[in-house]
């Protein structure tokens, strides 16, 4: 989304502004001082002789239609300020200056970007409310509460516009697994794990990470997957893996930047240590479904989680959580593609997404969430939403 685009327009410069009053105050200037020459000029108050009475009437019809002329130049000018006064009134009070339009407008400021307030441009001091960083979106962004919920409120029209809910996928033992190089076990390297492993093949699934000095195999039918997905989720990567890490996996995952653009967040952007949260996410939690191995790291948001089975193809993997059993790489195996853990959860999320979209016409806003952990129920345990207490809500109107 573009901030540029959501972001209130910028107030009208205040040079115009004064180039009208600097024109009205001419005209009521030259008003006046044709009124004194007029009067000064008037017959009745001085004694002339004929010559001098005519050339005092023509000073007086060149006064009059000075006057005119002045009184119409006036008039122009209060009826051009005016219509330009109605056409900024709209957006805000008419204002005099671009200062007066930072003081009506911020604060609140909606957020920073370099230490800037990117509405009215005041830098950042002590006093204002740091907000919540979104590095991942722009380095150096950081958001208010109004202008983080004002972003939601848009982004979840335009979602349910397109009929699109939000999916946050987790990448370790969810949608990959790796291991550093030097992990590999004896039997890996007798099988020629390393050389197998591809460096640029967009096709391939096992991968070099040559910088980082690890392997990395991508599960089974996960670019189908994350094809499929994406026509019924906008999404997000989510991970407890470092930056650079988490940005070369979205580039296998996601080579040609369709999926998720600059939607990848990493450990450096939680909020709480040890834990993930949807605060991080500028899309409304009450739509997001989230794909994860881990349930410990979501405390917050355990309603909105679809607990994934694990992926371990390294013998590392298995070694870390205590399996004294040959890794699939060791036993030159791997998990079926068409039915398997990527493929099951495919399934349920097509589930997820009819459900909801059955049913959410019939509710407000305010019961989307309560909505979509009925759907996560109901598609997991493959219920039909008739039979579950959904269907209950929907057809109370006294619950609306």
């Amino acid at each position: 989304m573009s901030l540029a685009a959501e972001s209130p327009s910028p107030s009208p410069s205040s040079s115009s502004g004064s180039d009208d009053f600097a024109a009205l105050l001419d005209a009521e200037l030259d008003l006046a001082s044709a009124v004194d020459s007029a009067s000064a000029g008037d017959p009745s108050t001085s004694p002339t002789s004929s010559d001098d009475e005519e050339d005092d009437d023509e000073d007086a019809v060149a006064d009059v239609e000075t006057v005119e002329q002045s009184s119409a130049k006036r008039r122009k000018v209060k009826v051009q300020y005016q219509d330009r006064e109605t056409a900024i009134r709209p957006d805000e009070d008419s204002i005099g200056s671009s200062e007066d339009a930072q003081i009506k407008i911020c604060p609140p400021h909606p957020g920073y970007f370099g230490g800037l307030c990117f509405r009215c441009g005041k830098r950042q001091d002590e006093e204002d409310v740091p907000g919540v960083a979104f590095g991942y979106v722009h380095k150096g962004l950081r958001l208010g509460t109004s202008e983080i919920d004002r972003l939601r409120g848009s982004d979840l029209k335009n979602l349910l516009r397109e009929r699109k809910l939000i999916l946050i996928l987790d990448l370790d033992h969810t949608l990959i697994n790796s291991t550093k190089l030097h992990d590999i076990s004896a039997a890996e390297n007798n099988l020629g794990i390393q050389t197998a492993a591809s460096k640029d093949d967009p096709n391939g699934s096992l991968f070099t990470l040559e910088g980082m000095q690890m392997l990395t195999k991508l599960r089974p039918f996960v670019r189908k997957f994350l094809k499929e997905a994406s026509n019924m989720f906008e999404m997000y990567i989510y991970t407890m893996g470092d930056k650079a890490y988490a940005i070369e996996i979205a580039k296998l995952l996601d080579p040609r930047n369709v999926y998720f653009n600059s939607k990848v967040i990493s450990n450096s952007d939680c909020t709480q240590r040890h834990q993930k949260g949807l605060d991080m996410v500028l899309g409304a939690e009450s739509v997001a479904v989230i794909l994860d191995d881990t349930e410990y790291v979501w405390q917050k948001h355990k309603e909105n989680l679809i607990l994934m089975e694990r992926y371990h193809y390294f013998a590392s993997s298995c070694r870390q959580i205590g399996f004294s059993v040959k890794s699939l790489s060791e036993l030159m195996q791997d998990e079926r593609g068409s039915d398997g853990a990527l493929a099951t959860i495919l399934d349920v999320l097509k589930r997820i997404h009819t459900i909801f979209f059955d049913s959410v016409g019939y509710l407000s806003t305010c019961f989307y969430h309560k909505l979509l952990s009925c759907c996560l129920s109901a598609a997991v345990h493959k219920l039909d939403s008739s039979k579950h207490w959904c269907f209950y809500l929907i057809n109370c109107p006294a619950l609306l």
